[in-house]
């Protein structure tokens, strides 16, 4: 069992940048691929990035591509989601998710993943 939790969302302006956090605790991060999922009211959670066990491997959503980096750093636990130049469109409430794999793999599917942090939402002002 691994706990996951969320933190470093709030308001920023469009063009800004935000760097979200996700801390995993129970067991040792190296074990899991991560990955990080957006749901705004009224539709489901939207694939965001995935990141391999070891952190060699991404994937991201062609509407963040380029402007978001995820990385991990497993001798903290911790998987990082950098966001730049963001948008209104980016505003939502951001998930992180953590599930177990083959080493170098990453997953984009939501179903996928066993387990979830509480979300922490990310305001993007026009």
């Amino acid at each position: 069992q691994v706990q996951v939790a969320e933190s470093g969302g709030g308001l920023v302006q469009a063009g800004g940048s935000l760097r979200l956090s996700c801390a995993t605790s129970g067991r040792t991060s190296s074990l899991y691929a991560m990955g990080w999922f957006r749901q705004v009211p009224g539709k489901g959670r939207e694939f965001v990035a995935a990141i391999d066990r070891s952190g060699g491997n991404t994937g991201y959503s062609d509407s963040v591509k380029g402007r978001f980096i995820i990385f991990r750093d497993n001798a903290k636990n911790t998987v990082y989601l950098q966001m730049e130049s963001l948008k209104p469109e980016d505003t939502a409430v951001y998930y992180c998710a953590a599930r177990g794999g083959a080493a170098s793999d990453y997953y984009r599917s939501e179903g996928s993943y066993a387990y979830w942090g509480q979300g922490t939402q990310v305001t993007v002002s026009s």
